[in-house]
């Protein structure tokens, strides 16, 4: 037999050493993610006294499809219209996070006497806080219902896209380019131009092929599908210059959308587990000893600086979004880690041959140690919050909360704005997808079609079929939000606003037009005048065509319909929150939903017998059960098994109540091996118990708790007993139950008492 290759093997030490790790983590109360970096450093080959890891690079390739599966999970879990109904608020934190972050990671490079390429990407390493770690240890703790949690997700998002327009910006510097402020925002528009087309074509492309394939698609084909998508985003987005765990996250935001998202997220979860665990181990493979002890000083105060960094800059970042001091602390404590995108810069600038080779290591054992005080960082947070009031005088607090309530975020918008900024997204967005079209068919079709035909027909096939493809692209630009309740009530206001309001309406027709102007200025050598004609004239007959109005409104309905898929579903099933759980965020108490596990005690008592409301201060609101939904359960309603119930508390309140639902469980039997049924032939015995009583008086199921089958007649039929059926000598009937219970029947049924 042929000997197994290097993967397999390291595959196998890799996979038995994280687990006994993380048993023990588990034991301890540890986060898992520190369990798995433990783990690799146990199985690297820079540990001499254990078994090493022989194929390194083949673990790293699959800790960049760990990374890959991870955030597509953590797309599928957060998806963009979360951040777009927060408003400014995570784009406000994140901005100052990271700048703040970045200039004081450079500060303490430059302290050390490094070079100034190491410092600028140490300064882009310790701005990056952790996505997965964060998101691991929020689930560890118990804290992902609580409201400052689903603020830190949203800032970490941000985070995670801006550090692909840092590295944008880091590769233009070891380069010899100059950073300039063009190059910055040429780098922001890239991103935000593929962002909104991959989202929009996604929305409007993929649930309707679930949608038309969903009697054929069954859950294992569900997974390869949604698998087979995240690997073909990461693809294309690595061919337009961006990460693969990028365009897997893109992918799980849009599949977040779509009525098989929770199916998509409980199937792709064990896989993610898999490659998630190979990544942290490979994390943990990367730390040197030697590096630790050389640069021993060093690491310890990278680790101060991003502790109390981000404790102090993190929290201001978040009080000045709009959140209240206690909140702001809780977040920016909990973002006192650095982590993946931190090691993708890091790879970045030793690819790039700018940074000395010592880094990496360093910032490895960085991330170890600020991982590991991940956990004791979250906590901290309220401590030093009540010790912070205690110091603060009372109206410097009261402010600082009143800041958050009247922050501009929440402020009401008049219709002039409203107005506007709809226009704008609209023309951003048909502008983005009329730029895709006439690139593709430019670059695809052409060519083609210049082969099959004389040149100037195919200039002019390749012309009006790009004209026609993105005519309703074109017509909603112009037309769309002209007849809307902001622009009647502006228009009936006053006639000072006609002209500003036929303004909108001219510049939006202008911009169609060129785009029908570049299309004839690629295509043919006609004269700018005769160009411009051809433009207005195709505009003019795009506005009036009834047919391309219908086709407009379909297109705009079907996305629309499949963006609030999952939203229709949650209200046709009872599952989508009430209206009032937003207006909740500006207090101390929010909503939040809990499931009852299987084996839950709670299971089968009523509220009544909980006491969930002395116990623990909350209010049970509803009730989900399936399709079934019940709202302001009485003390009767019982709990079940996978129920689903909302509860409205405050953090504490809810975080003592996901404990009490975790830890009130069945235990595990550990004797479960001989709990094992078997079936048994019991003969009635004239000496035994049985003798010349009914079935109901032996109590075969009330005391020794087995079950009567039958009763033999002939050699191959069983006939059922009634309760009243007497036993008499030699009666052959057959039992059902556990072996201690049985042999209890069996001597019962030998003697008497």
């Amino acid at each position: 037999m042929s000997e197994l290759p290097h993967l397999i093997k390291d595959l196998a030490l890799i996979l038995v050493v994280a687990g006994i790790v993380t048993i023990i983590f588990k034991r301890l109360k540890q986060p898992l993610v520190l369990g798995y970096v433990v783990a690799g450093f146990l199985v690297s080959p820079n540990m001499p006294y254990t078994m090493s890891v022989v194929d390194i690079a083949d673990i790293h390739t699959w800790a960049d499809i760990g990374v890959m599966f991870l955030l597509f999970s953590l797309g599928l879990d957060f998806s963009f219209k979360k951040i777009l109904k927060m408003g400014s608020s995570p784009i406000i934190a994140t901005c100052a996070i990271v700048f703040c972050m970045m200039a004081l990671g450079m500060i303490v490079g430059h302290s050390f006497g490094w070079g100034r390429m190491d410092c600028i990407f140490l300064g882009g390493m310790l701005a990056m806080s952790s996505t997965t770690i964060i998101y691991k240890a929020f689930d560890d703790l118990g804290l992902r219902q609580q409201r400052f949690a689903s603020m830190v997700m949203s800032v970490l998002i941000l985070e995670d896209m801006l550090a692909i327009v840092m590295m944008v910006m880091l590769s233009a510097l070891a380069s010899g380019a100059n950073l300039d402020g063009g190059q910055m925002v040429g780098s922001v528009v890239r991103i935000g131009f593929f962002l909104v087309l991959w989202f929009v074509v996604g929305i409007f492309a993929i649930p309707w092929l679930l949608r038309s394939s969903r009697t054929l698609i069954n859950n294992e084909t569900l997974l390869i599908i949604a698998l087979g998508l995240c690997c073909a985003m990461a693809v294309v987005s690595t061919k337009v210059g961006f990460s693969s765990a990028f365009g897997a996250f893109v992918m799980g935001s849009i599949l977040a959308e779509t009525v098989e998202a929770e199916k998509i997220i409980k199937l792709v979860e064990p896989v993610k587990n898999l490659f998630g665990a190979v990544f942290f181990v490979s994390v943990g493979m990367l730390v040197d000893p030697k590096i630790l002890v050389d640069y021993s000083v060093p690491i310890m105060v990278l680790v101060l600086t991003i502790l109390v960094g981000q404790a102090v800059f993190g929290s201001f970042g978040f009080l000045i979004s709009g959140q209240s001091l206690k909140s702001a602390m809780q977040c920016g404590f909990s973002m006192a880690q650095i982590g993946e995108f931190s090691f993708i810069i890091a790879s970045l600038g030793l690819s790039l041959g700018v940074i000395g080779n010592f880094l990496y290591p360093v910032v490895v054992a960085v991330s170890v140690i600020t991982t590991f005080l991940t956990p004791y960082m979250i906590r901290l947070s309220t401590p030093a919050y009540n010790r912070l009031e205690k110091r603060l005088p009372k109206n410097i607090i009261h402010m600082l909360n009143e800041l958050a309530i009247s922050h501009p975020s929440a402020a009401p918008h008049g219709n002039w704005r409203s107005l506007v900024v709809q226009l704008t997204k609209i023309v951003v967005i048909y502008s983005i997808l009329s730029i895709a079209v006439i690139a593709l068919m430019f670059t695809v079709a052409l060519v083609p079609l210049r082969q099959m035909l004389p040149h100037w027909w195919a200039n002019a096939v390749c012309g009006l079929a790009t004209v026609l493809f993105i005519s309703p692209f074109l017509r909603a630009m112009v037309m769309k939000k002209n007849h809307s309740e902001e622009f009647k009530q502006l228009w009936n206001e006053s006639r000072m606003n006609h002209a500003a309001l036929i303004a909108t309406i001219v510049v939006r027709f202008i911009i169609a037009m060129m785009f029908v102007f570049y299309i004839c200025n690629y295509l043919t050598r006609f004269t700018n005048a005769v160009m411009i004609v051809i433009a207005v004239v195709v505009v003019m007959l795009m506005v009036l065509s009834r047919r391309l109005k219908r086709r407009s409104i379909r297109m705009e309905r079907m996305f629309l319909l499949n963006l609030r898929s999952r939203d229709i579903k949650a209200q046709v099933y009872g599952h989508k929150r009430p209206l009032y759980a937003g207006h909740l965020l500006d207090r101390d108490i929010h909503i939040s939903d809990f499931d009852v596990p299987e084996d839950s005690l709670w299971a089968g008592k009523t509220l009544e017998e909980l006491q969930l409301r002395s116990k623990f201060g909350v209010n049970v609101s509803s009730i989900l059960r399936g399709r079934q939904r019940i709202n302001i359960p009485s003390g009767d309603d019982r709990i079940y098994p996978c129920d689903k119930i909302q509860v409205i508390g405050s953090d504490d309140q809810l975080t003592a109540l996901s404990k009490a639902l975790k830890n009130n469980l069945h235990p595990e039997d550990p004797n479960i091996e001989k709990r094992e049924m078997k079936l048994r032939q019991l003969v009635i015995s004239e000496n035994g118990q049985f003798f010349g009583k009914t079935l109901s008086e032996c109590g075969i199921r009330d005391i020794y708790d087995c079950m009567v089958v039958g009763m033999e007649e002939g050699e191959e039929n069983l006939s059922m007993l009634a309760p009243n059926q007497r036993f008499y000598k030699d009666d052959t009937i057959w039992v059902v139950g556990e072996k201690e219970n049985l042999e209890r029947l069996m001597e019962a049924n030998r003697t008497r008492k």
